[in-house]
This record gives structure tokens, sequence and C-alpha cells, in this order.
């Protein structure tokens, strides 16, 4: 297999980015992505950053990434562009051949909406609870678990974050989710900041050579992919999800959308959106 990091460039939540760019990539096989997801990329400054975090990556694999990008404003894709990467845009490609054809000039506006989707009570729900994952993931940010539906707690690299987005994308649930760090593992207990919340959680577990595999892949050699570290966290994780009573799901051969379907009918959740 051929590893290579895509990296996901948008001025709203980087779902539509996301979509097309894995759909194209599902045509190539041997390609093995590393996805790095870039959202709310909405400014000049904020393309800069973009633009260094993406270099960073090249100089360290030393192989540039490919970007995919959703960005609208002329002057924030110019400076994606010179990005050390190979550089597609979905709206560059199509908006242009559009304008020709429609004899239109489109709005160029950041984050439009399609036709009726703005009035749409299922769309709202899932651009809410969207952005409410990304505001509150890997236990960063803002932290509002009071908003929260369910709060997905794990390890590193246990499925939490593509769940969390999964359940907002499809049915309206805002998720929360946040890693069991050593120092959390160590304490054995349940981190302060979700004491209060302890009736939202919901615990995600692997297999440790899964989690070793997977965590290989990302930092080979090193001590967070090693077998005693994995086998430590996986079996400590564990522990606490039985003594805080915690229920959980081993994601080791479970779909995203299957870990997304149980987590629902187990903590009876209210779907906001039906598909």
């Amino acid at each position: 297999m051929t590893k290579r990091t895509v990296c996901f460039v948008s001025d709203r939540t980087g779902v539509t980015s996301e979509t097309l760019g894995q759909a194209l990539l599902a045509q190539f096989e041997g390609i093995e992505p590393h996805s790095v997801t870039m959202p709310f990329v909405a400014t000049v400054q904020d393309a800069e950053i973009a633009v260094e975090r993406i270099n960073g990556i090249a100089r360290e694999e030393g192989t540039r990434p490919i970007i995919f990008s959703t960005l609208v404003d002329d002057a924030v894709r110019e400076v994606v562009k010179r990005a050390d990467g190979f550089f597609l845009d979905f709206f560059d490609a199509f908006l242009a051949p559009l304008e020709d054809e429609l004899q239109i000039r489109s709005a160029h506006v950041t984050g439009r909406a399609a036709h009726g989707a703005s009035s749409d009570p299922a769309h709202s729900a899932r651009i809410d609870a969207t952005n409410f994952a990304l505001a509150n993931d890997d236990g960063a940010g803002a932290r509002d678990y009071a908003g929260a539906d369910v709060i997905l707690v794990g390890v590193s690299r246990t499925s939490k974050t593509p769940t969390s987005l999964f359940l907002a994308l499809q049915y309206g649930i805002s998720a929360a989710n946040y890693p069991l760090t050593d120092e959390d593992l160590e304490t054995a207990r349940l981190p302060k900041v979700l004491q209060s919340w302890r009736h939202k959680l919901h615990g995600l577990t692997i297999r440790p050579e899964r989690l070793q595999q997977i965590r290989q892949e990302r930092r080979p050699g090193s001590r967070y992919a090693s077998p005693q570290q994995v086998q430590y966290e996986v079996r400590t994780a564990l522990a606490l999800f039985d003594r805080q009573a915690i229920p959980y799901i081993d994601v080791t051969e479970c779909s995203v959308e299957e870990i997304a379907s149980r987590i629902l009918n187990e903590k009876n959740l209210a779907r906001r959106v039906r598909t």
C-alpha cells in the first residue's frame, strides 16, 4: 500500500471536500490515505496558517500532500494554491464552466446554502451538530458538555472523531468526544471534567493488536505505537469503563455506521434527522 497524506481544506466544516475527495480516492487501489481536515479557512490569515501546516507535512514526509479544497473566496484559494501540495479545488473546477454555460457570474459567497437548504430544519440540524462536533473534538475547544447529547470516551485512535461527525451529519446528534490520556489512566478515576456528565458518556474500545497497527501507521517506532503502551491503555480504559459503569463498544470490526447506530440505541437518543 502507498501511503499519502490528503488535506481537506474548506471555509466551512470540510464535510463536502472530504466526501468528494474520498469518493475520488476510492477509485485508486493500493493507496492508503491519511486524512487531515482543515475546516473554517475563511481568511487570508487562516489560509497562510493552513499553508504552513501543509508545507510542514511535505517536509516531514518527503512527499507533497494531496489537497482537496472547497474554498470559494479567490484570495484565500490563491494562498492555499501556493502550498507545497497537489492542489485540487472543486469550486474552481466547476464554477467557471457553469458561469460560461449559465452566462451568470456566481456569487462567490462563503458558506452559501443550496436552494431551500437554509430553511430546511434537517439541514440546519446537521450543520449545527457538525459545528458542535468540531468545536468539541478531542477534549479541546469549547468543552460544551452541557449541550452534548452524548460524549464519546476512549484512548487515542478508537474512532471517536469520525463517529462524532457521522452522528452529526446523519442524525443531527450533538456529540462531543474526550481522549483518555496517560494522566487520566494513571489516576484510575473518571476525569474531573467528565464527572458531572457521567450519564452522557459512552466508551469506545478496540483490540490491542488492531490499535497498535493503526498507531504504527501513524507514528512508526514510537512509544505511542508500542505493544506495551497500547496494551496498557486498552486494559486500563476498560477497567475504568467497568468501574464507572460506562457502556462501551468494541470498534475493532465495526463500521462507523454500526458504531453510531449502536450508540443511538444504547443511549436511547432521539434522531433529529431521519435518513
